[in-house]
């Protein structure tokens, strides 16, 4: 790991280093998923994408999603999470998320802060979200995260594709995809493992 990722121990997702066990499904071949027209920068040096299937109800997958002020209740890494406006979830909404990045050789440990804006939103379909990693030492500049939900024999698949860019990060772009990779795949297992385990269909926090 170069001195420039020293500092980088947490993907923008969720913490790679806290997370164990088998990987997600591999990413299927096809066009580029978008959301309402809306897709990744295709020039983003540093990217992963990943699946898996869920088996339970489409709706319920995407409520859970959605609902991001009750993402610590499922995610450990993910230490608090905050709407900075109110209303249902909706193309412009922000919120506020934070998880924390251990200490390095370089950094003392620190809590990442990061502030998403939802540009895109379609029920039961798709989430696009972007914005800025931040903690002491370590800079994403623009993480860039999409979510698309389909309807499919034995359940729902979930398909996620996430970009990063900064001069930080893309001092080593093979590490960083590394570390994104870890944490698309730790963000898609506890979704699958909390989805499966409800039986109650939360409400979804969206019109």
């Amino acid at each position: 790991m170069s001195r420039a990722l020293a500092v980088l121990a947490v993907p923008l997702t969720v913490t790679a280093l806290l997370a164990g066990g088998a990987p997600a499904v591999a990413a299927q071949p096809g066009p580029a998923p978008h959301c309402r027209g809306e897709g990744l920068d295709p020039a983003a040096r540093i990217r992963h994408q990943a699946d898996i299937l869920i088996k339970a109800p489409l709706s319920r997958v995407f409520a859970l999603q959605a609902d991001v002020e009750r993402w610590p209740g499922w995610q450990a890494p993910v230490l608090t999470a905050e709407r900075l406006d109110p209303g249902p979830l909706r193309a412009g909404s922000r919120f506020r998320w934070t998880t924390p990045a251990p200490a390095t050789a370089t950094t003392p440990a620190t809590i990442l802060r990061i502030t998403s804006t939802v540009r895109r939103i379609q029920r039961d379909t798709c989430i696009l979200w972007s914005g800025p990693a931040v903690g002491d030492g370590v800079r994403i500049d623009r993480g860039t995260h999409l979510w698309t939900f389909t309807r499919v024999k034995g359940g729902v698949r979930v398909h996620t594709e996430e970009t990063w860019t900064g001069p930080q990060v893309e001092a080593d772009v093979p590490t960083s995809t590394a570390i994104l990779g870890a944490g698309l795949q730790a963000w898609l297992r506890d979704l699958k493992t909390t989805a499966e385990r409800h039986r109650v269909t939360p409400p979804s926090p969206i019109r």
